[in-house]
């Protein structure tokens, strides 16, 4: 199966979410990864959704998100023309026998150190999830205190847009 990507122009009201979600809830869709924010328009909003499945069941999502009241706009985002990004926050231990080594993958990353204290480091990191999966795993040994990450945004390249008016 494989991974798909769709960017989706909704109105900016309550509920659009509920409604979004639920139409994956109830045809049995699971949702990998959602994100929402407002767009460029504050009266909108963009979902990004990922989810695996095949040709036919993206489909089937498409035809389905259309049908929703408040959404303006579904388009599948090609792999090839996509920028796709995931931000993460990771708090680790911070201790004097390992901190140079987690600065040096600080530094390899091109993460940052937000927050320091004498008991922990805070770093934030932006890149592909297979970046963002990386990083995790590299700094696990030194002891990973609690993390969070936003899922995927997601942007074509070049002047394709997904539009708020039509």
């Amino acid at each position: 199966m494989d991974q798909y990507v769709i960017g989706v122009i909704v109105s900016n009201v309550s509920g659009v979410l509920s409604r979004v979600s639920g139409m994956f809830t109830r045809r049995g869709f699971n949702i990998d990864c959602l994100t929402v924010g407002e767009t460029e328009s504050s009266g909108f909003s963009r979902i990004t959704v990922a989810f695996h499945g095949d040709d036919d069941i993206k489909e089937r999502i498409v035809q389905q998100l259309q049908k929703l009241h408040d959404v303006r706009e579904v388009e599948v985002l090609s792999r090839t023309e996509t920028v796709v990004r995931e931000l993460l926050l990771i708090k680790i231990r911070n201790k004097a026998d390992s901190r140079q080594d987690i600065m040096t993958a600080v530094e390899i990353f091109r993460s940052k150190i937000v927050d320091y204290s004498p008991t922990a480091l805070i770093c934030e990191l932006t890149g592909e999830t297979s970046k963002i999966d990386a990083f995790i795993e590299l700094l696990k040994p030194y002891g990973i205190m609690e993390m969070c990450r936003t899922g995927i945004v997601a942007i074509e390249r070049g002047d394709n847009c997904l539009k708020t008016v039509k």
